[in-house]
């Protein structure tokens, strides 16, 4: 039978792998191809990241599909998808800051049951399952206490086109003086999973794609916080983008007052 519990603990067998092949080429970073821009890199590393996790997965579990970041979509029976980053966090890869990871969920019929991220430079290992919660390192997490009106540290990110870089940079410079500050670190993964262990207290960002929040996600929701995808601007005008483009997480209290100020900042449609 196949629970929430077991596709975790796979989640977390597999994503481990990946994050050691990870950290042993991390000294040898090589850019491989681009994607939407000349600084949106795949690295070799990337690839044989996914590929190790396409085979263990796989090999545990022949009927399912998996979905991952360099190598697509493909299908399975069982009514089990993964979804896999093998990289979130390329770019602090290749230039050697230590703030990257892998991420693995489960979705069961369209809705995302279990995930782990691995942080792969200081070996942290979070991980959730529906009605599980969430641990950091076999730890119980829970979000931080609301933070008072005007005293949020924000986490956010930003995409690697032109056009999609600068409204990112709009909207935060209206954000920035309502919050305590802002703080752009490279992984939108663990940037969730930094919100689920109290570290901050939101997140915005337009256009992470499912690979990139899909694990983390779970792991902020179990351990006490929201999460949603809202409709943003470039939603609307930027060719491939869903409406609902924009990446918000809070903890369980900050989302009325986060949401509004998201609103104000020209973040949401």
């Amino acid at each position: 039978m196949t629970t929430p519990a077991a596709l975790r603990d796979l989640a977390v067998e597999v994503a481990t792998a990946a994050a050691d092949l990870v950290r042993r080429s991390s000294d040898d970073v090589v850019v491989a191809a681009t994607k939407s821009s000349a600084v949106d890199v795949v690295t070799e590393v990337d690839r044989r990241s996914e590929a190790l996790v396409r085979r263990l997965l796989l090999t545990a579990r022949p009927d399912d599909g998996v979905l991952g970041e360099e190598e697509g979509d493909v299908r399975g029976t069982s009514g089990v998808r993964w979804i896999v980053d093998p990289v979130d966090g390329t770019v602090n890869l290749l230039h050697g800051i230590p703030e990257y990871a892998v991420s693995v969920a489960a979705e069961v019929d369209g809705a995302v049951v279990a995930g782990a991220v691995v942080d792969v430079p200081a070996g942290h290992v979070y991980a959730a399952a529906t009605g599980e919660g969430a641990t950091k390192d076999g730890v119980p997490l829970r979000v931080r206490p609301p933070a008072a009106q005007g005293a949020r540290l924000v986490l956010t990110g930003f995409g690697y086109q032109a056009e999609v870089r600068a409204h990112q940079g709009e909207c935060v410079a209206r954000l920035l003086p309502r919050v305590r500050d802002i703080r752009r670190m490279g992984s939108c993964a663990l940037d969730l999973c930094h919100l689920a262990e109290g570290r901050a207290d939101a997140y915005v960002e337009e256009g992470p794609a499912i690979w990139d929040w899909a694990a983390g996600q779970l792991v902020l929701t179990e351990a006490g916080g929201r999460f949603a995808l809202l409709p943003g601007h470039l939603g609307r005008r930027l060719e491939g983008w869903s409406e609902q483009s924009v990446v918000v997480a809070t903890g369980g209290e900050e989302w009325d007052g986060f949401v509004a100020d998201l609103q104000d900042c020209g973040f949401l449609a």
